[in-house]
């Protein structure tokens, strides 16, 4: 590994010189009638406003509409684990809780990814982390996914892996629709939608149910949300925006199966924790005004409430807790966006502050090895940001971008001594790309970024202590690459990465506690996507190699847990014709250290591949599929942890073939 970095550069200079030349050779074809290929997507989430994606130094994915319809996945997460560089686990087995890990993160993954909604986060200020259940897949428009921490200048904590960014539907032309699904594990759901406009006026509102049991026992889980988007134009120069959504979910939790317990009978769907769940309801509201003053410069002022209430009940090796929480977070966000030509130069440039202020209140009590325990504490997180971010174009084909930003936490914990910690960071940016041809764009970019502790991480749930010796982690990331236009039908993108960070945050399973690592990290790969559309059919494919090595302390060469080294995905579509098509979709997944195997004393989780179908009709205003999922029947588990005691490897079994059947009307526009 130690010479990796001279191989990349030399795997670099190669491709640049081959792409280069390709395109001359495709661009003096083009002169003889051919059309070359242009590059012209369009993402906000990587500068918090529309921008051409060859303009920015990262890998980034654009999941359309289209794509969503095409598809072989259910939900969000489902759609995630086919994109180049993402690993996602269902834990549970039961299309409920996801981890979803950008670059190599592993059990912290959920605190190192930061998701939004319409540019709103929705992680939470403790370790539950991101309910990917808030959006069904039905109402979403398009997600964007930007890889590495580069996003941390614009959007502050939890963005050390990247960013992913659901962009909801807006109302247009009238639409209204509504399905059913039945499958496996008596799962039952349905969900409605209706969206239009008048006048200045947009609309959409949609809402879900679920039901199911679950491929495991003590796995069932039943679900409601509800979401409304109203968009307010009255005129050139103002716009006004308002959502708000609703969540409520119950769900059993089976547990991890212990090697032990597989050698003494227990199947792959029993559990040994029948008591175990978690009951979450969510809430929120967002909006605000877009003020312009002149046709591309505006001010942006978006605010939002959420409210989130859950109670849990868990049994580990020593005992038990049940813990009640209630978190309240306000945000606030103002920007100054500026998009005007200075000196003849197209001049991005957005200055702004977030400010985040979240209240958690806790209820606990636990029984530890004997030991009953109540804990009734409020702890207390306000956050303030303050960046800029400026892009420009010297010349044409290039486009220079560097960002500051300032961010300081400041915790506070009652009843407590000490009563309060204040964390800060100064954050730094930079990035160049450069399209050397209508076909072929390079791109390279560092970037520092940084995530703090959240509120559960600071107090510790088996002690009911709090500890305010927790410091942020914070990282070096260094990307490189290659986005390609082979011709019309064919494109791709080859990246390389290496993030180092320092005091990065974990939990400690011998002491129960969450601690900084007392060595650096580091995480280097590769990221290669291929993209064809062929008339009635399209194909993709990616592969991602990570590599990760702990550098010093008592881990010194060891792998970062649950981080495969190698992903491998094919993808693909064919229309049948008489309304007729068929997706299908296949994941390999390397093997990885189970979760909390930081001395690397175990052997690796096994690898897998799993294979998994979609049939669609399409007549009329009628739409019917058939999801057929894990084909090979293949016994697997995403996710694997130590545990018990004496400490062993546990596994989360994930289920076998299974089978989804649905049916929909949609009246209206064509959603597309």
């Amino acid at each position: 590994m130690k010479n990796i970095w001279k191989k990349w550069a030399l795997w670099i200079g190669i491709a640049v010189i081959g792409f280069s030349g390709t395109a001359i050779g495709e661009e003096s074809k083009a002169d003889d009638g051919m059309e070359t290929v242009m590059m012209e997507e369009l993402v906000v989430t990587a500068t918090r406003y529309e921008e051409d994606l060859d303009a920015i130094p990262a890998n980034i994915t654009v999941i359309t509409e289209t794509d969503i319809d095409n598809t072989a996945a259910y939900n969000i997460p489902d759609m995630l684990r086919s994109q180049v560089g993402l690993h996602v686990n269902d834990i549970t087995g039961n299309r409920r809780s996801y981890t979803v890990d950008i670059r190599g993160y592993g059990e912290t993954a959920a605190l190192n990814t930061l998701v939004l909604v319409d540019g709103r986060r929705i992680n939470a200020a403790d370790l539950s982390g991101t309910d990917w259940t808030i959006i069904p897949l039905d109402r979403v428009n398009r997600i964007e996914i930007i890889r590495g921490g580069r996003s941390s200048i614009l959007y502050g904590d939890n963005a050390s892996g990247g960013v992913i960014n659901i962009i909801t539907k807006e109302g247009e032309a009238f639409k209204a629709g509504a399905d059913v699904n039945v499958g496996s594990y008596d799962m039952y759901g349905g969900s409605a939608f209706v969206s239009g406009a008048g006048g200045d006026l947009s609309y959409s509102v949609s809402g879900n149910v679920l039901t199911a049991d679950g491929y495991r026992n003590n796995s069932n889980t039943e679900s409601k949300a509800f979401g409304a988007h109203l968009r307010y134009y009255p005129g050139d120069a103002l716009r006004w925006h308002l959502s708000a959504g609703y969540n409520e979910d119950q769900t059993r939790l089976p547990g991890a199966l212990k090697t032990s317990d597989f050698a003494g009978g227990v199947s792959r769907i029993d559990t040994i924790q029948p008591d175990d769940f978690a009951d979450v309801e969510d809430y929120y509201i967002m909006g605000g005004p877009e003020i312009y003053f002149t046709n591309n410069s505006r001010v942006k002022i978006e605010a939002s409430l959420r409210k989130r209430q859950s109670t849990s009940f868990a049994t580990f090796a020593g005992g038990s807790f049940t813990g009640t929480t209630d978190i309240e977070t306000v945000i606030v966000s103002p920007q100054i966006i500026v998009k005007e030509e200075i000196l003849g130069i197209d001049n991005n440039l957005i200055v702004g502050v977030d400010y985040v202020d979240s209240e958690e209140d806790i209820v606990n009590e636990s029984i530890f090895f004997g030991v009953e325990s109540r804990g009734d504490f409020t702890l207390g997180k306000e956050n303030i940001g303050y960046f800029i971010h400026e892009e420009m174009e010297p010349t044409e084909g290039l486009s220079l971008s560097a960002g500051y930003r300032y961010d300081r936490a400041k915790f506070s914990f009652r009843p407590s001594v000490p009563s309060e910690a204040t964390l800060d960071d100064n954050l730094f940016t930079t990035g160049a790309s450069y399209r050397l041809n209508p076909s072929v764009t390079t791109y390279f970019s560092y970037s520092k970024s940084f995530r703090y502790p959240v509120l559960d991480e600071l107090f510790n749930f088996f002690f009911n202590t709090v500890d305010a010796s927790l410091q942020p982690q914070s990282s070096q990331d260094y990307e490189a690459g290659i986005r390609y236009s082979f011709n019309d039908h064919l494109r791709g993108n080859i990246n390389f990465f290496q993030i180092d960070t320092e005091e990065e945050i974990y939990f400690d399973p011998a002491f129960y506690v969450n601690t900084n690592l007392d060595g650096e990290t580091r995480r280097r790969g590769m990221e290669l996507y291929l993209y064809g559309n062929f008339g009635k059919a399209d194909i993709s494919a990616s592969y991602a190699y990570t590599d990760t090595e702990i550098r010093g302390g008592q881990f010194d060469g060891k792998s970062v847990p649950n981080v495969p080294a190698h992903k491998m995905t094919l993808a693909g579509r064919y229309v049948l014709g008489n309304g007729f098509s068929v997706a299908a979709n296949g994941v390999y997944v390397g093997g990885r250290r189970f979760v909390s195997d930081f001395p690397n004393a175990y052997d690796d989780q096994k690898d897998y591949f799993v294979l998994n179908a979609k049939v669609t009709y399409e007549r009329g205003l009628l739409t019917a599929f058939l999801d057929l999922n894990n084909i090979t029947n293949k016994e697997y588990s995403e996710y694997g942890v130590l545990g018990g005691w004496p400490v062993e490897e546990a596994l989360f079994p994930s289920p076998e073939f299974n089978v989804l059947f649905g049916v929909s009307i949609n009246l209206g526009s064509s959603p597309n």
